[in-house]
C-alpha cells in the first residue's frame, strides 16, 4: 500500500469538484478499493499501485475534458469513469468550426469565412496578419486560438499586447497610474479572455504571469518563447515598433498581428507600420495575410453599411 498527493494545477478545486465535494464522492464512489482525501489544491490517495495509476489516468482525462469544455456534466463524468472509455470519447457531435468552449461550456466558433481562413491559416504558419475593419471577429478568434493552444498544452503562456496610441484622447488626463491609463485600451482583450476561461482561472492564470496583457513597448528586449502573440490594433504601431515585435518571436511561438488600416490614430505623415509589414512580408513563407471585410461583420447590422458608407465616402474623396 503506498500513498500519493496529485495537485490540481491551473484548476480551482471548488468548480471542478462542484458544491459540496459531489463530484469528489462520485469519484470516491467509482474507486471504492482507495482512500481518497480532498484537501485545497491536492488529493491524497492511499491504496494499491495499481489501483492509483487507474484512478490517475482516469483523473487525468476528467481534467481534459474540464479544460476543453469548461463544464463536466454529470453523465459525461460516469462515462469517463467507465471502464470502456477511451479518450475520442470527449469529441462531441456537431463540433465543425468550433474553436474552444468558452465559460459555461459556451462553444466558440470561427462563423464567417474568413475567421475560418484564420484558424486553417494558423494552424500551418507561425505568422498571420489579419487586416480589416472592426467588428470582423479578428481579435476574438485569435485570442480564442490563443486560449485553445494553452489548453492544449502546445504553448505555456499567452501574450497579448497592443500599441498605447491615443484614439483622440489624452492619456494624461486620465486617472491613475500607468498602468490604470492603459487598462481601457486593453479592455476588449480582458473581455474576450472573460468569454472563454473562468474567472477564478483566469485571475490565476493572469497572477502567474500565464497569460500576460501589456503594452506595446513592454516587448522591447524580450524573447518570446512557448508563446502565443497576439497584437491588435497594430495599425497604429510605426514601422520599427511593428519590426521590433515581430523580432520577439522565439522557439515553438505563434504570432497573430490585427488590425484596421482605415482606422490609423498615429501623426500625420507617420506610416502605420501593418501597411509596412504587410508589403514586406506578403512572399515569405511561413507568414500568411488576411483580409476581412464587411461580410465577416458579426456585429449589429447597421455596422456593415457604416463600415460600406465610409469605404465608399474615402473612395470619393481620393477620386
Amino acid at each position: 500500500m503506498i500513498e500519493k498527493t496529485i495537485y490540481l494545477e491551473g484548476i480551482d478545486p471548488v468548480d471542478f469538484f462542484g458544491a459540496r465535494n459531489v463530484r469528489f464522492d462520485r469519484l470516491r464512489r467509482h474507486f471504492p478499493k482507495l482512500n481518497l482525501v480532498s484537501r485545497g489544491d491536492e488529493i491524497k490517495v492511499k491504496g494499491d499501485e495499481q489501483e492509483i495509476l487507474k484512478f490517475q489516468e482516469k483523473l487525468d482525462l476528467l481534467f481534459s475534458y474540464y479544460n476543453r469544455f469548461n463544464d463536466l456534466p454529470d453523465d459525461d463524468m460516469d462515462e469517463i469513469l467507465s471502464e470502456g472509455y477511451h479518450a475520442v470519447g470527449m469529441v462531441k457531435p456537431d463540433e465543425k468550426d468550433i474553436i474552444l468552449y468558452g465559460e459555461n461550456g459556451k462553444p466558440i466558433k470561427a462563423q464567417t469565412i474568413n475567421q475560418k481562413k484564420l484558424v486553417e491559416e494558423c494552424n500551418i504558419n507561425d505568422l498571420v496578419l489579419a487586416i480589416g475593419p472592426a467588428g470582423t471577429g479578428k481579435t476574438y478568434t485569435a485570442i480564442a486560438l490563443a486560449v485553445r493552444a494553452l489548453k492544449m498544452r502546445e504553448i505555456r503562456r499567452i501574450i497579448l499586447t497592443r500599441p498605447a496610441v491615443e484614439a483622440g484622447e489624452r492619456l494624461g488626463f486620465l486617472p491613475g497610474d500607468f498602468k490604470e491609463k492603459l487598462d481601457p485600451y486593453l479592455q476588449p482583450l480582458y473581455d474576450a479572455l472573460d468569454d472563454m476561461i473562468p474567472s477564478k482561472r483566469l485571475k490565476l492564470f493572469m497572477e502567474e504571469g500565464t497569460i500576460q496583457i501589456a503594452p506595446l513597448a513592454y516587448m522591447r528586449g524580450r524573447t518570446l518563447d512557448n508563446a502565443f502573440v497576439i497584437l491588435d490594433e497594430a495599425q497604429n504601431a510605426t514601422g520599427n515598433q511593428l519590426k521590433m515585435f515581430l523580432t520577439r518571436m522565439g522557439r515553438n511561438a505563434k504570432f497573430i498581428v490585427t488590425g484596421d488600416v482605415t482606422q490609423i490614430d498615429l501623426p500625420k505623415k507617420t506610416e502605420s507600420g501593418l501597411i509596412i509589414a504587410e508589403k514586406v512580408l506578403a512572399d515569405i513563407r511561413g507568414i500568411s495575410v488576411i483580409h476581412f471585410d464587411e461580410r465577416d461583420i458579426i456585429r449589429h447590422r447597421l455596422v456593415k453599411h457604416i463600415v460600406k458608407a465610409y469605404q465608399d465616402h474615402e473612395e470619393n474623396n481620393n477620386q
